[in-house]
């Protein structure tokens, strides 16, 4: 593959960086994770560090390039949710860890993916978004409704509400499966966390990500920045990685 990928993870006016980001690949296939561990609940960072660790663990161990992409997403998110649950055990409901996951697998110039929860995944191309992930939220749900319009999200009194998440209950969560995204030399993929979609604009995400002049690592620390002021003095943790599709080897 020829790629230009990177991430990035910034504290934001936090105390503690919750969120966990990789990108592992083999130059024949690529795996990319962004982990938002709620901070609302205890072991927000544990949850996040579980997660990352147990797909990370899984794609090194499996064989490339991936057969099924689309079950060993849903397989590895499985599995991650389970260690979540595990790190729970004896506390009760309210104070279990949790945390929210997207997930990217690129090969064969085809991008696959899955979320839970409100960590997003977009796939950009000449300065536009051809595809969004929808966020397991309350708000996303009342926007698909049409009970609320786009530029009333922010701004929603239960913007924070997720209503699907790692850990906690025992019983797997809604997981969202794409089906195989076609990429095209230029194309870029992002995955964020909250604390990044919430303080910029889907368009400057998809113009700065699709600019081939500015490289994968200038485009993130330039959103991650514009997130943190934005969102300032309550900034979140601002967490996200990407990469650039430029084309086979």
């Amino acid at each position: 593959m020829n790629i230009d990928a990177a991430a990035l993870s910034l504290l934001g006016d936090r105390k503690e960086n919750q969120d966990r980001v990789a990108t592992v690949g083999n130059g024949e296939t690529l795996l990319l994770v962004v982990v938002d561990g709620m901070g609302g609940h205890s072991q927000g960072a544990n949850a996040a560090q579980a997660t990352e660790e147990v797909l990370r663990s899984l794609f090194v161990a499996a064989k490339k390039p991936m057969v099924d992409p689309q079950g060993f997403l849903t397989m590895a998110l499985s599995y991650a949710h389970d260690e979540v649950v595990g790190l729970g055990e004896g506390l009760p409901l309210d104070h279990r860890p949790r945390a929210t996951c997207a997930t990217c697998l690129i090969q064969d110039n085809s991008a696959y993916w899955a979320h839970v929860g409100d960590s997003r995944i977009y796939q950009l191309r000449d300065g536009a978004v051809v595809e969004r992930t929808r966020d397991h939220s309350h708000v996303e749900l009342l926007l698909r409704e049409g009970v609320i319009e786009q530029d009333q999200m922010a701004d929603h009194p239960m913007r924070n509400l997720v209503e699907c998440c790692l850990g906690g209950d025992s019983p797997l969560p809604d997981v969202a499966v794409t089906a195989r995204r076609q990429l095209r030399s230029g194309d870029a993929v992002i995955l964020c966390t909250d604390g990044l979609w919430s303080g910029v604009t889907d368009e400057h995400i998809a113009t700065l990500a699709t600019d081939t002049g500015v490289k994968m690592a200038n485009v993130l620390e330039e959103l991650g920045n514009s997130a943190v002021r934005a969102n300032a003095p309550h900034s979140d943790n601002t967490s996200a990685c990407g990469v650039r599709w430029i084309g086979s080897a």
